[in-house]
């Protein structure tokens, strides 16, 4: 991780892709989202994590 890289919290994911914070924990709970860093209550994602979330999850439309 670079040192200035830039961190995501809950909210800043949730805003992201435009679902409840609620859903960002039951993405947690159940491993399904980006990988996070927890510091006592906190999480935070950083954003290279989330990049590598987006590209994992490219689809190509439905076609073969």
């Amino acid at each position: 991780m670079q040192e200035d890289e830039p961190l995501l919290t809950i909210e800043d994911l949730a805003k992201r892709y435009r679902v409840t914070v609620g859903a960002v924990y039951v993405w947690n709970s159940k491993k399904t989202g980006p990988r996070y860093l927890r510091a006592g209550r906190r999480v935070h994602y950083r954003l290279s994590d989330v990049l590598t979330w987006e590209t994992q999850r490219l689809t190509s439309g439905g076609k073969s």
